[in-house]
């Protein structure tokens, strides 16, 4: 029996199935899901860091995101959801697989972190009338069946003034070698299957679709892994991993 929530035009259910088949292996660092909590801190600090300045906050506060609502879309077992409220920020994290909630909530429990976390959609929340001051799809866009319909969906519950993050990978040659037949091939940092190169989005595929949904973005910034370091960081160079914030006119 498939683990998905009612269907939605954003929803691709061979890609709930394969993320449901390891929702127990979120918050293992050494698991499936270890190049995710390597990667988690740059998103994070990019976050924190373009939220705290737009939203005139000290982002070297620990509360910087306090007062602010956070819808983080497709949150997974929540590995950003969960430090985010630390943060301060009010967040509801939302994911259409049944199994990722459920292992969310246990998270949360256990470190007594309270994050609303729902088994929905972004067009049932929208449809709900739900609204945030920050709006993420972080490594989501990639996964769903129609992309500009899916950031016209999320842009419309940015209130005015607000922001609007995403994370995704770049199609290009350098993406499918590196994303694909690296990662998920020869190094085996993730399981086949988890991308489909054909649905990675270029910025300006992205820019579009959030210009179109009536957001003004900023210029993408890359991501790179140090193979010395063994960690991620922030580049100019965005022909594999990138992230982008857009801003609803107030």
């Amino acid at each position: 029996m498939s683990d998905i929530r009612p269907s939605a035009t954003s929803i691709d259910p061979r890609e709930i199935d394969q993320f449901s088949r390891i929702a127990e292996t979120w918050w293992n660092p050494r698991g499936p899901m270890a190049t995710l909590h390597k990667f988690n801190p740059v998103r994070l600090g990019f976050v924190r860091e373009r939220a705290a300045a737009h939203f005139q906050r000290d982002v070297k506060q620990l509360d910087a995101l306090s007062g602010l609502r956070m819808l983080d879309i497709g949150c997974g077992g929540g590995l950003l959801s969960e430090p985010l409220a630390r943060m301060g920020a009010s967040v509801v994290g939302a994911d259409p697989a049944e199994r990722n909630i459920a292992v969310a909530r246990a998270h949360a429990e256990q470190t007594g972190v309270a994050v609303d976390y729902r088994c929905t959609t972004a067009e049932d929340l929208a449809a709900a009338g739900e609204t945030f001051d920050i709006v993420l799809a972080m490594e989501v866009v990639e996964h769903v069946v129609d992309m500009p319909a899916f950031v016209k969906t999320c842009a419309g519950m940015v209130r005015p003034g607000g922001l609007m993050f995403a994370a995704t990978l770049n199609r290009t040659l350098k993406s499918f070698a590196l994303a694909i037949v690296g990662a998920e091939y020869v190094l085996r940092w993730l399981p086949r299957g988890t991308h489909q190169w054909d649905k990675f989005v270029t910025p300006r595929e992205l820019e579009d679709a959030l210009l179109d949904a009536g957001l003004t973005p900023e210029r993408p910034t890359g991501v790179i892994y140090h193979p010395l370091a063994d960690r991620w960081q922030i580049s100019n160079d965005t022909d594999v991993n990138y992230m982008v914030v857009a801003e609803k006119a107030a």
